[in-house]
């Protein structure tokens, strides 16, 4: 890979660091077509395990900064993390045997579902002190398991399918949602990252620069976050609205590929 592509894949994690700390979800919605797209990998297998590790590492700096906010419930994020791990483990492995393109052009319909969803709930405040109990822990391992299925499929940390996953099965507001979602960007980001890694489809030098970059993004986007009002839905706005405009891009780009 040429200086140019470091230093793009650098300028890409500060970008893709500072929507992960925004809004906890879209960092590797955003990671993947960056890597395609800006910093020039061909194999989209290739730039989802490579996303996938850097994100996954840029999620645990996100983390460390929410903690500190008091905008993580542990209890909440270990279970929803542990029961998508398995799911994100069995994705992964179904995920490398379909035609990349293929798998793009679906994660970006998906992700139109999920900002329209978003957008749908904008107005829900949530529940302050909303956690895990014995009367949610079936709707939250259930969400985890699938929130992990599709995570691991994609090749994706997973964020923008976590924070209404949270949301549904425990009521939490959506800043806590997105704190604690990043305990399982990271748990899932790197179960998909090392099964892609075995197969070698993990390109370690540029997932350096990426990191790098994503430290400095996301402690400014975490400070974002936290200045921007929840219970207005500004965030779950800014959320949806990420999201679909990445998913029209990709969705248009990849269409051409397969078409052309």
């Amino acid at each position: 890979m040429t200086g140019l592509q470091f230093a793009l894949g650098g300028a890409s994690g500060l970008l893709v660091g500072f929507i992960l700390g925004l809004v906890g979800g879209g960092g590797s919605v955003l990671a993947v077509p960056l890597m395609l797209y800006l910093v020039g990998v061909r194999d989209p297998h290739q730039a989802i395990g490579t996303s996938a590790l850097a994100v996954a590492v840029n999620a645990l700096a996100g983390l460390a900064s929410h903690a500190r906010a008091g905008t993580v419930n542990w209890r909440c994020g270990a279970i929803f993390a542990t029961a998508g791990v398995l799911g994100a483990l069995a994705g992964s492995t179904l995920g490398k045997a379909v035609d990349g393109q293929k798998l793009l052009v679906l994660f970006a319909l998906l992700m139109l579902v999920i900002a329209g969803l978003m957008l749908r709930g904008r107005g829900t405040a949530g529940i302050e002190g909303a956690g895990c109990n014995r009367g949610n822990l079936h709707k939250v391992l259930g969400y985890g398991l699938g929130a992990g299925a599709f995570s691991g499929f994609f090749g994706i940390g997973g964020g923008f399918l976590i924070v209404p996953g949270l949301m549904a099965a425990t009521q939490m507001p959506i800043l806590n949602a997105i704190g604690t979602s990043l305990i399982a960007v990271s748990a899932f980001g790197l179960t998909t990252a090392l099964n892609y890694a075995m197969s070698g489809y993990v390109l370690w030098p540029l997932a350096g620069v990426f990191v790098a970059g994503g430290f400095v993004g996301t402690m400014a986007g975490t400070r974002a976050a936290q200045a921007i009002d929840g219970r207005s839905g500004g965030l779950a706005v800014v959320f949806a609205g990420f999201v679909a405009l990445v998913a029209i891009y990709s969705l248009v780009r990849s269409l051409a590929v397969l078409i052309g």
